[in-house]
């Protein structure tokens, strides 16, 4: 009895020993411990580049199946870095991430199809990633908007004059950006591209009002896509939804499935769908959106060299003041209006069909221009309707080949006719 007694105890402290040493892989293993930069070399000082330990600390985390990559107060010059699978770069408070200022640093690369330069932060083919925290990720982007407005059409893709964006989501599934403060981008800010299931909360875009192409967020032919409580103050589009290059040659994905909330958009052309729609956007909301400031309102854009069919969008709750344009639904971009003899031309798969567009309760004060809604004479707009909708501007509202209803809607103009009807307008308001 005391043999098997004892035989028992030592049976169970090798089976504790044995069981202890197989925990200290999933121990080192543990996805909440943090990935430190410093612990590789980072330095945190502004100064020195911080590229090599920050992408260590990345990829080691990726390598024990996924962490955290913690970025403590400190300015940390940066080249490019590539965020992994089941990661997330958190940047404390105090934290800047800040984009290298030597333009070689942004090696050439295809993106979208085009030329193209490699983003500060990326992810590819990536799940489960994130960007949170109360810290900054600054693009240093005045030296490349000095070079972009040295160059006729240097914001246009496939020009042959590409600047890096600052955040781009390709091919992902999963992702979140949250609390960050985001700016400065030499280009495009943040892009989920081809990306699903994607959730940006609670952060700040920023950039001066006279920096080219500095759109806040692009989601560009993704779907399942929130965005909420985002402050856009920028150079460009504060939100533009995209899916597909001017002349694509296709196939494009569509962006679809798209709400907006309580957002406020100050400097800044808007909230745009399109230009670039080559493969169509559909299902998009946009609730409680505040616009001050900015040079247009809502916009849905598109010409024949870049649509798709593009429509169900429903805008709930705007206010607007002081916004040039409030509204503008436009198949003639970057033009408003179409020439005075617009004739039909052939439907290709470019063709834009703008369709189902419903904007209820917004009221703007101070604009320029109220609305336009002009459709192509080979593809008129089909199912706008206007519900509780009014409109203080300068000059009022133009329709021209298109269907436009709604019940409730003042558009008071200072100068000329609150509704001008031009060729192919159906407007009936009550």
């Amino acid at each position: 009895m005391i043999r098997r007694n004892l035989y028992f105890k030592q049976s169970l402290v090798l089976l504790v020993a044995t069981a202890a040493l197989a925990a200290l892989p999933a121990m080192a293993l543990d996805s909440s411990k943090p990935c430190n930069p410093h612990t590789y070399g980072a330095k945190g000082d502004g100064v020195a580049k911080d590229t090599i330990a920050i992408q260590k600390a990345i990829d080691v985390c990726a390598q024990q199946g996924g962490g955290t990559i913690q970025l403590s107060a400190g300015t940390y010059l940066s080249a490019p870095i590539v965020l992994k699978s089941n990661t997330t770069l958190q940047l404390d408070k105090g934290a800047t991430l800040f984009g290298s200022p030597d333009h070689a640093d942004y090696p050439p690369m295809t993106m979208f199809h085009l030329p193209d330069l490699q983003p500060l932060v990326s992810a590819v083919n990536a799940s489960n990633v994130a960007i949170e925290g109360e810290g900054v990720i600054d693009g240093n982007g005045e030296s490349w908007w000095q070079m972009a407005r040295s160059i006729r059409d240097a914001g246009i893709l496939g020009t042959g004059h590409p600047r890096p964006k600052l955040i781009i989501f390709d091919h992902c599934k999963h992702v979140r950006v949250e609390g960050v403060t985001i700016q400065n981008s030499p280009m495009w800010q943040l892009v989920p591209y081809y990306s699903d299931d994607v959730v940006i909360r609670n952060i700040k875009v920023l950039a001066p009002a006279h920096s080219p192409n500095t759109d806040a967020v692009d989601p560009f032919s993704s779907s399942h896509v929130v965005i909420d409580h985002v402050l856009a103050d920028v150079g460009d589009d504060d939100i533009a939804i995209k899916s597909g290059p001017i002349n694509s040659p296709g196939p494009d994905d569509p962006s679809r499935d798209i709400t907006i909330t309580d957002c406020t958009f100050l400097h800044g052309h808007g909230l745009s769908i399109g230009s670039e729609i080559a493969g169509g956007a559909q299902n998009i909301r946009a609730e409680r959106i505040h616009f001050e400031g900015t040079d247009n309102g809502i916009r849905v854009k598109a010409n024949r060299d870049r649509g798709n069919d593009v429509g169900h969008f429903v805008f709930r709750d705007i206010d607007m003041k002081d916004v040039k344009n409030a509204l503008i639904i436009s198949e003639y971009y970057p033009k408003v209006l179409p020439p005075d003899e617009e004739a039909a031309q052939p439907v290709t798969r470019l063709t834009p069909h703008f369709h189902d567009i419903a904007i209820e309760s917004l009221t703007a004060t101070g604009s320029n221009v109220a609305a336009v809604i002009v459709g192509l004479p080979e593809s008129p707009i089909l199912g706008v309707v206007l519900h509780n909708v009014k409109i203080g501007a300068q000059h009022g509202m133009t329709v021209s080949y298109a269907d436009v209803t709604g019940t409730n809607v003042v558009v008071n103009a200072v100068e000329g006719e609150a509704i001008t009807k031009l060729v192919g307008a159906k407007v009936t308001l009550k």
